[in-house]
């Protein structure tokens, strides 16, 4: 497992980072692979959490907390207080499928980010939570961090990428993990990869459009898309190993069903058309190919980023939740330290991986 070296900072952590606070005192933590285990304590310093695994009988008192949209234990009782817990936004320095540490998860106690069928609890504050100037002033600055210091959210090291010369728009089309529950629940259109590069490439024929797959599918950690080695044949060039940042600023739009790296191109004042729909979808922010209707409120950038930067993840500190600004500056130095070094045995670390979890 991958771990930044030194020490985290751990500053007391805001209210806003405590999204249990109002829970039972006792927590079953239900189906988590145990090497989550410490960073969920770290999350919820001060619960009683037990840990359980994923064919435990059904605990008939105290709050539930499941990973992503794991369904709750059969037989549970309805009155039970019941939250999700998921990768946050900017995540590490390395791939979550590799098992590298976490800097940031969210916990939701309504939904998550990615199922637009229901409102989540990041919608729910988008959509009512008054952003203050001051509010709106600190997301600014973190926005400012996150480009400076080129984040993303696994901040992988590769060649910088370059546009190509000419007067054509640059279109990126980021692919997904097409078994993703992001794709599921996110997306009731199209959920394909090769759909995607098609419907771009019909709607854009003068374009140059670059197609990058998703890291976890070219380290062979999960599965490519259905005709995803077609890429080539629709795309004017495939990239594989640079880093999103580099792409995400040399283009002029993006297309996504609900990739994250859509955010992260409205960070950098990018074009986005959301073929899905995403959290960051429906706030005036992006162009919709399926609205939502319950998402009234016109948002301006720096109050998304508050919404998906401040008020709903936890950022993980060394013993406990820490403040957003001192995660960041912790991701940025560790991307300085290891983003550009080689992992000694990284491969055969993938292959081991490949044959006791397996590839999705």
């Amino acid at each position: 497992m991958n771990e930044p070296p030194g020490p985290l900072p751990t500053p007391m952590p805001t209210p806003l980072a405590m999204p249990l606070a109002d829970w039972p005192e006792i927590v079953t933590v239900h189906g988590f692979p145990r090497w989550k285990w410490r960073y969920v304590r770290r999350c919820l310093p001060g619960r009683q959490l037990r840990f359980v695994g994923a064919c435990a009988r059904a605990p008939d008192s105290g709050g539930v907390l499941l990973w992503g949209m794991t369904p709750a234990p059969a037989g549970m009782r309805a009155d039970l207080p019941v939250a999700r817990l998921e990768d946050g936004f900017l995540r590490s320095v390395g791939l979550g499928a590799e098992l590298t540490r976490p800097l940031s998860w969210v916990i939701d106690r309504h939904g998550l980010y990615y199922d637009s069928s229901r409102p989540s609890g990041l919608e729910l504050l988008l959509e009512t939570c008054p952003m203050s100037e001051a509010l709106r002033a600190r997301a600014a600055a973190l926005r400012h961090t996150v480009l400076r210091a080129g984040l993303t959210k696994y901040n992988l090291a590769g060649p910088q990428w370059r546009r190509p010369p000419g007067g054509r728009d640059v279109v990126l089309v980021p692919g997904q993990v097409e078994s993703d529950a992001s794709l599921a629940f996110g997306a009731p259109g199209l959920r394909s990869n090769i759909g995607l590069l098609q419907a771009v490439r019909a709607a854009k024929p003068e374009a140059y459009l670059v197609y990058k797959p998703h890291p976890d599918v070219v380290a062979r950690l999960r599965r490519a898309g259905a005709e995803e080695a077609r890429a080539a044949d629709i795309a004017d060039e495939v990239i594989t190993d640079a880093p999103m940042h580099s792409v995400l600023d040399s283009v002029d739009e993006v297309h996504v069903m609900t990739s994250l790296a859509g955010f992260e191109a409205l960070l950098r004042g990018r074009r986005v058309v959301c073929h899905g729909q995403p959290f960051y979808a429906g706030w005036g922010l992006t162009e919709d190919r399926l609205p939502i209707a319950r998402r009234t409120r016109r948002l301006s950038l720096d109050e998304l980023v508050a919404g998906a930067l401040i008020l709903y993840p936890v950022y993980i500190g060394a013993t406990s939740p820490i403040a957003p600004e001192d995660a960041l500056a912790e991701l940025a130095s560790w991307k300085a330290r290891d983003a550009g070094t080689a992992r000694p045995f990284q491969e055969i670390y993938r292959i081991l991986l490949r044959l006791f979890i397996g590839v999705r």
